[in-house]
């Protein structure tokens, strides 16, 4: 059974915002970090952000600056809030409890979401 459910994303038009959300039903394995991913179409998965148990971020280049991930630990969710959105952001979003703690890495094992669209217009 999926314990990483997504929800949010959609549609929105260059400049604007969307929120992602992931609950997940367990805690985050200890040395592991919630994160999200994207994969745009013909290209990888790509690391957006994670973060720590203690709520410690890491940000991709990618998302510095218009992307900010946070989480509210009681309900082991994790959020991605996009601003500032652009045609590049366009893609299937993924959240996962397996990034290597202090790392924007996956590990070999890690669990995915379900994916989110995200389709950016202008």
């Amino acid at each position: 059974q999926d314990h990483l459910v997504q929800s949010g994303g959609g549609s929105a038009q260059v400049g604007g915002s969307l929120r992602l959300s992931c609950a997940s039903s367990r805690s985050t394995p200890y040395g592991f970090s919630m994160g999200w991913f994207r994969q745009a179409p013909g290209k990888e998965r790509e690391v957006l952000a994670a973060i720590d148990n203690d709520g410690d971020t890491l940000y991709a280049n990618s998302a510095k600056g218009r992307f900010t991930i946070s989480k509210d630990s009681a309900a082991n969710t994790v959020y991605l809030q996009m601003d500032k959105l652009t045609f590049e952001d366009s893609g299937m979003y993924y959240c996962t409890d397996g990034v290597v703690a202090g790392s924007l890495v996956a590990g070999p094992f890690a669990n995915w979401g379900q994916g989110t669209q995200v389709t950016v217009s202008s």
